[in-house]
């Protein structure tokens, strides 16, 4: 039987079963398509970093006896859609059964779904062998409860797959030692420098230019850092282990001019492409803890939460609300995203170092999402549409399954309250606290009112207090509308005043 095995750009699992073995009647379809560069307009690191571990892995299975078909962007064969493809190649080289990898995003998932319901020949669905949950585990573990509570989600996970555990306890007495993962980072602080991979990427650059490609940031095409083959992602791997994790735990929420990536691993664009498993990730780091007493437990098990625990769980409240999810608009927000998100020509320090750091590196730390532009576009009431497409183009890492979750849920709170206990909002108190910026700022974090008040602080009260009758009655809140009502009417009324001009305002300030 002549079949037909698609690869989509983020299955690039070199331990899937399919693999095991090789049959000359199977033949491995990948394709660099127009329909995954316009849904969104991505980063161009973003866009690069998946056509290159694309190609290395369609390399690789060639060097290991697969047959492959590999469409680049420019094939003249290439019609940009998938479906559209497949129909070719199905005729053309007269296959008789279509096996597909269930695709992590919904609208591939319908996309492929539909596309099988009308195809005459055979088909058959596999796992991609790579999550430690299946997409309904979390919607049947919180089956008949109404709160959703990830660290619920995370024990069991640890439990079920003995993780960081001491005959049923964990280790250590804790589950969790988020509380020690709090720190600002001395400015004295050695920071390593960062791991990459140095590559010339012209031919690429060029070929997004002459096809028309649309995208967002800045790429050094001589000198193309990320890594994206496996061997490069166990490799840096090995490096955050070895030269972060240490302070990884300590200084994970620290924000500085100092460093782009900081004590960071980022190997969430290798862990969402499937280069690297969440299973070996999280094995290396629970046995590097063990033979290295001296880090912190506390690091060992915040990294093994972020992937054992908010991966996953944001995978499982994807496919439990979807498509309904991307519609969420808690708190009605229309304002657009102000032009220098694009630019990061903003006067607010913060802001301008995160923008701009993100249009140069495709890359943010999660503090820098939630609590910098995620904190601003709540507070200035944008529409998480423009959030989501903002965040979904902009990060290397960036899939619909966790960009939407961690966007429109944590970030944004539009789905009300689903993934998160309350929003993620902050004066500028905040940023001064976990923050180098404050000190090279145009504005004043101490400041309220005036020309000189850091935005952040009129545009928090002004959000608590226009949402109130949605917010006072979540228990986490309660005590900062006690705080609030302790001001004066004409207290209050100057700070809304002073909110209202900078929204009015909002590219200049």
């Amino acid at each position: 039987m002549r079949r037909l095995r698609l690869i989509l750009g983020d299955q690039l699992n070199h331990q899937h079963s399919w693999y095991q073995e090789k049959d000359e009647n199977t033949l491995y379809v990948m394709m660099e398509m127009g329909q995954e560069l316009t849904y969104t307009t991505h980063h161009i690191q973003k866009v690069i970093a998946f056509f290159l571990a694309m190609r290395a892995f369609a390399e690789h299975l060639e060097k290991q006896g697969h047959q492959v078909l590999y469409l680049k962007l420019d094939d003249e064969k290439n019609k940009q859609s998938l479906t559209d493809n497949l129909s070719w190649i199905i005729e053309e080289y007269k296959i008789e059964k279509f096996e597909y990898q269930m695709p992590d995003e919904y609208r591939l998932d319908k996309q492929l779904q539909g596309y099988c319901g009308a195809i005459e020949a055979d088909f058959e669905v596999f796992d991609t062998e790579h999550f430690m949950t299946s997409r309904t585990d979390l919607a049947d573990f919180f089956k008949g409860k109404k709160q959703l509570l990830m660290e619920s989600f995370y024990r069991n996970m640890r439990k079920k797959h003995k993780v960081l555990m001491d005959e049923g306890e964990p280790v250590g007495g804790k589950w969790n030692y988020d509380h020690d993962n709090r720190n600002k980072m001395p400015e004295d602080t050695f920071v390593p420098e960062p791991k990459s991979f140095q590559r010339d990427v012209t031919d690429l650059v060029e070929l997004l230019e002459e096809r028309g490609v649309k995208t967002i940031g800045n790429v050094d095409s001589k000198d193309f850092l990320w890594s994206v083959t496996r061997e490069e992602g166990l490799e840096l791997f090995d490096f955050f282990l070895n030269d972060c994790m240490p302070f990884f735990g300590k200084y994970q929420d620290a924000m500085t001019t100092k460093g782009w990536s900081l004590f960071h691993s980022r190997i969430s664009f290798l862990l969402n492409s499937k280069i690297l498993s969440p299973e070996e990730v999280i094995r290396k780091t629970e046995e590097y803890g063990q033979n290295n007493q001296d880090v912190p437990l506390s690091a060992i098990e915040g990294f093994i939460r972020q992937i054992l625990g908010w991966r996953e769980y944001m995978r499982g409240i994807y496919w439990k609300y979807m498509p309904d999810y991307a519609k969420e608009n808690f708190f009605n927000h229309k304002r657009k995203l102000p032009d220098w998100f694009w630019t990061g020509e903003t006067k607010m320090k913060c802001l301008s170092h995160t923008i701009g750091q993100s249009l140069d590196y495709a890359y943010a730390h999660h503090i820098q999402r939630l609590m910098v532009t995620g904190n601003f576009a709540l507070l200035a009431g944008i529409d998480p549409d423009e959030v989501d497409q903002w965040y979904l183009g902009i990060y290397i890492d960036a899939i619909e399954w966790v960009e939407i979750t961690n966007t429109r849920g944590m970030s944004q709170f539009a789905d009300g309250g689903v993934v998160a206990t309350k929003p993620y909002v902050s004066s500028a108190n905040y940023m001064h606290k976990m923050s180098h910026y404050c000190g090279s700022c145009h504005y004043k974090y101490k400041e309220k009112l005036g020309e000189k008040a850091c935005p952040f602080n009129s545009l928090y009260w002004d959000f608590l207090d226009r949402n109130r009758e949605k917010l006072e009655k979540n228990h986490r809140m309660g005590m900062i509308y006690r705080v609030w009502d302790k001001n004066s009417t004409e207290k209050k009324n100057q700070i809304i005043e002073q909110a209202a001009k900078y929204l009015n305002k909002m590219e200049e300030i």
